[in-house]
């Protein structure tokens, strides 16, 4: 493993994609910036103090070289020392007039994807610490899920609270049903599940809003929890029990682009999930035991750190001292639904 300086005991394992976004610009020219939902939600880990473990092998080509780079500079263990000749993959970025994001990826034969259910399995196992694993996006295609999906049933059945985001990007679907069936069946090994009202859409759950579908995805999987987005709107965190709590922001937040916001937001919500609870999620009837506190904290938490992130142009994740900065001037509104 690649350690850098003062790492604190690693808490969070990280396995998926990193790769580069080429964000289109509005003369038409292509700015590269390091990205991949994955890769972002380590990064925001690393940035906020969190012992975080990356499990991907990166290139040795240029783009993965500043991938590697990002990684030590957020303080992010990587398990895999050495680099691969394979090529770094691109995300080709589009944005609309209110900066969210659209993608198309070039994913073949690429460095994060040289992963098997084994090697996964044993970077775990080599870091007793660990307290969280997490995953999604990209990592939850059809072609990779005989290598991801193992290793998150093994992850569950070992003790550790596992975390998926759906992030659904149709741009890889060949086939629609096979890629909801294989995103479905990752969420199912998930105590936590992140998803955005877009992901609720994709997926063709029952409800007629947001909040209905979220429930129907919980009484579809073994999750206990759901981190719901809603863009502009704010968030939800939903319990399988029906509870619900909903966080937006009290101040108007400037928006430069949408490029990592669900992945700040989830990454503030484990944040917080670490500040205020120890998971217990093997043989526990509630793996994420929160007071109402406990959820105020980590919505706010969560909803100032993606806040945060929106207000850069490209996946700029902040700081803790950023996010507990915003917290004091300008807290979210958090009640219960």
């Amino acid at each position: 493993m690649v350690f850098p300086k003062h790492t604190p005991p690693l808490q969070i394992a990280t396995a998926g994609e990193a790769l580069i976004d080429m964000i289109e610009e509005a003369d038409g020219r292509l700015r590269p910036c390091a990205g991949g939902a994955v890769y972002n939600l380590t990064r925001a880990l690393g940035l906020q103090g969190v012992g975080t473990l990356y499990l991907n092998p990166l290139s040795h080509d240029r783009f993965g070289r500043e991938l590697a780079a990002g990684l030590l500079q957020a303080g992010v263990v990587q398990a895999r020392e050495a680099a691969v000749p394979q090529p770094t993959s691109l995300a080709v970025v589009g944005l609309d007039a209110q900066g969210k994001a659209s993608y198309s990826f070039y994913r073949d034969g690429v460095a994060d994807r040289e992963v098997d259910a084994a090697g996964l399995k044993a970077a775990c196992a080599a870091a007793p610490t660990l307290r969280v694993v997490a995953t999604g996006c990209l990592a939850l295609v059809p072609e990779d899920s005989p290598c991801y999906l193992p290793w998150l049933q093994a992850q569950r059945a070992s003790g550790l609270l596992v975390v998926v985001d759906a992030n659904l990007r149709p741009a890889l679907a060949s086939d629609m049903g096979a890629y909801r069936e294989s995103v479905l069946a990752a969420l199912q090994q998930a105590h936590l599940i992140k998803a955005s009202d877009d992901d609720l859409l994709l997926l063709a759950l029952q409800g007629g809003d947001a909040m209905a579908q979220a429930r129907d995805l919980l009484a579809r999987t073994q999750a206990t929890w759901l981190a719901l987005t809603l863009g502009a709107q704010g968030a939800m965190l939903l319990h399988r029990d029906g509870r619900a709590w909903h966080a937006s922001e009290t101040t108007p937040v400037k928006v430069a682009d949408t490029v990592g916001a669900g992945d700040s937001f989830l990454a503030g919500l484990l944040v917080a999930l670490l500040q205020r609870a120890t998971p217990h999620p093997l043989g526990t009837e509630d793996p994420m035991p929160l007071t109402d506190d406990d959820v105020r904290h980590l919505l706010a938490h969560a909803v100032a750190s993606a806040s945060l992130c929106v207000m850069q142009t490209g996946c700029v994740p902040p700081s803790l001292v950023e996010v507990q900065t915003r917290l004091r001037a300008a807290p979210p509104s958090v009640h219960t639904c």
